[in-house]
């Protein structure tokens, strides 16, 4: 039986082939190794180091390995993917050397509204601070954090798409943004680390993705919306529609990652995301293109002269220093999603 997802890991392969001698006999570690993120890095890890013979592990941070064998089998039995057991503020060093670390840990529960903003903020800083610990420990060379864009705090209306020189932050007393909060501090331990420690410190600020292993019932809009056309509609926006959004398709999601990793320069930041913005209700839309009989229904009316919010990057600088490109269109995209969700069964999860 072929591999669901062949065509989109040979793509991630075209595009780093180049890149991954750099992990040939070594030792990766990876929090966050079950999520969306992490379970797409693996994929590629796995594909790569069987297609290349790199003869690498990577060890993965998990505090449920059971959970995790039931929602991608062939990954935690394939023999380069190990478990270590813990919590990411608190696990027990693994002993020997590590090369690399790619730290992609969020609490599991945390979403950017999440009630609990002290569960959200001291994850990502206490979680970062011990794995940067434990990469001293380790004698690791080089650290990827998936930081986001939420970094920045809402985004001007004025900025169609937010550089990495944007200078604003989420408000000091905005517990709502404890997310954001909590990656600004998690990329200063990064900084931190890196001038003390000698740690090359790569910073990945990402925005909004689509792709197989996205969950579809977790607040995420575009999962939302795949969802609902899957159960026959309607496509619920619950508010007017008018935001906007962009989206990378996972498998360019994991190009950028492993470049960051492997090229991108110490300490600064790159966003990582799709240029290509539209509306929410554009994207509704663009679900439903797939399933014609499918309806749209917004909640409310937009407000007369109320500024659209956006959540949009610049990546110009991923482009130029990294020569990294958004490869797959939305359509193509949303069409993927929804055929790996349907051949796998994860389409209720």
């Amino acid at each position: 039986m072929s591999h669901p997802l062949a065509n989109d890991l040979d793509h991630i392969l075209q595009h780093t082939a180049s890149l991954w001698d750099e992990l040939r006999g070594k030792r990766i570690f990876m929090t966050g190794g079950t999520g969306f993120f992490g379970c797409w890095l693996l994929e590629s890890f796995a594909w790569a180091n069987d297609k290349l013979g790199l003869q690498a592990s990577a060890w993965v941070l998990t505090r449920d390995p059971e959970a995790f064998r039931l929602k991608a089998p062939h990954l935690a039995n394939h023999p380069a993917i190990r478990f270590h057991v813990g919590d990411v503020r608190s696990f027990e060093f693994p002993v020997g050397e590590f090369s690399h670390i790619i730290h992609a840990a969020t609490e599991t529960n945390v979403k950017l509204d999440n009630p609990s903003p002290l569960l959200t903020f001291d994850s990502n800083v206490e979680g970062t601070k011990h794995t940067l610990e434990f990469a001293r420990a380790a004698g690791v060379h080089k650290f990827l954090l998936t930081s986001s864009g939420a970094v920045y705090g809402k985004q001007p209306s004025e900025i169609t798409h937010i550089p990495e020189n944007y200078t604003g932050a989420p408000e000091t007393v905005d517990t709502q943004a404890a997310y954001g909060h909590g990656k600004r501090a998690a990329e200063f331990l990064c900084a931190a680390y890196a001038e003390r420690y000698n740690i090359e410190a790569k910073l990945a600020r990402c925005f909004a993705f689509v792709g197989p292993y996205l969950p579809l019932n977790s607040g995420f809009a575009v999962g939302n919306f795949i969802r609902d056309a899957m159960q026959g509609g309607p496509i619920h926006i619950h508010g007017d529609g008018t935001p906007y959004r962009s989206y990378l398709y996972a498998a360019d999601l994991a190009i950028w990652l492993w470049t960051l990793l492997f090229q991108g320069k110490a300490c600064r930041p790159y966003n990582v995301g799709s240029e290509a913005d539209l509306t929410v209700k554009d994207l509704a839309r663009t679900v439903a293109h797939a399933y014609p009989r499918v309806e749209v229904q917004i909640a409310r009316q937009p407000t007369p002269g109320k500024p659209a919010d956006r959540y949009v990057p610049s990546t110009n600088r991923a482009q130029v220093e990294l020569g990294l490109q958004a490869k797959i269109g939305l359509p193509d995209a949303i069409k993927r999603t929804v055929d790996w969700h349907w051949a796998t069964g994860h389409h209720f999860p």
